[in-house]
């Protein structure tokens, strides 16, 4: 896959949060997709001082995995809430320009606009790769809401005052429900509706599930390595 240069990783955090001001101006939050074929998931662990970012792409909606690719370099940017894409950004784009399947949809590891400056990692990829993509974050940084249904499907809106950003969406009865926010070129409606067709018997929807069993076991194979 080819993705937009849009700015420099050499930053440091005041130029950062500057960057994702600037950005929030290109968001789209309207679906430009008709059929989906094909979705991907991404995911990123650390070992060291190294970040380990792997993507796979799933047939849609069997979620067979067609490719999986990962790049490895190393870490430049200290973990800071709300800047988690100036750490796991260069991995991550190093793997998404492997591909070859190229996906309709991208579901990320961590925020859409879901985020202070509405600028989580897959807004802020989504508009580096120029696709459809929805964060799926397993806590909540931003927002408030109300409970949530025991049942799979049941979800409440996540807002910001009167501004919804997102949804707390329950995938599996009898677990914690997972926030879904979109990335860019998807709407809200539709972000829950992929999430949750990809949400088969687990927590997590199966493309950031799998993504996140690919990096692990690479995180392992390359700690054997170099013990």
């Amino acid at each position: 896959m080819k993705y937009l240069s849009l700015h420099s990783w050499e930053v440091d955090q005041k130029e950062a949060i500057e960057i994702q001001i600037k950005l929030r101006e290109n968001i789209s939050l309207r679906r430009t997709f008709g059929k989906i074929e094909k979705v991907a998931g991404a995911d990123v662990s650390f070992l060291e001082k190294e970040a380990i970012a792997g993507v796979v792409v799933l047939k849609f909606p069997d979620l067979e995995i067609i490719e999986r690719k990962f790049f490895i370099c190393p870490v430049k940017f200290p973990y800071v809430p709300g800047l988690l894409t100036f750490r796991e950004g260069p991995a991550l784009l190093g793997a998404f320009e492997k591909i070859k399947n190229e996906p309709d949809v991208i579901l990320f590891d961590g925020q859409g606009i879901a985020h202070p400056r509405r600028m989580g990692i897959a807004t802020h990829l989504g508009l580096f790769l120029d696709r459809p993509t929805v964060g799926c974050a397993k806590s909540k940084l931003y927002g408030d809401y109300l409970a949530v249904g025991e049942e799979k499907g049941n979800y409440s809106l996540l807002r910001e005052g009167k501004e919804v950003i997102g949804a707390v969406v329950r995938t599996k009865r009898g677990v914690n429900p997972i926030f879904v926010s979109p990335g860019n070129k998807i709407d809200l409606p539709t972000s829950i509706k992929v999430v949750l067709e990809c949400a088969t018997r687990y927590r997590l929807p199966e493309p950031t599930r799998q993504a996140h069993l690919f990096v692990s076991r690479l995180k392992e194979e390359l700690a054997q390595i170099k013990s």
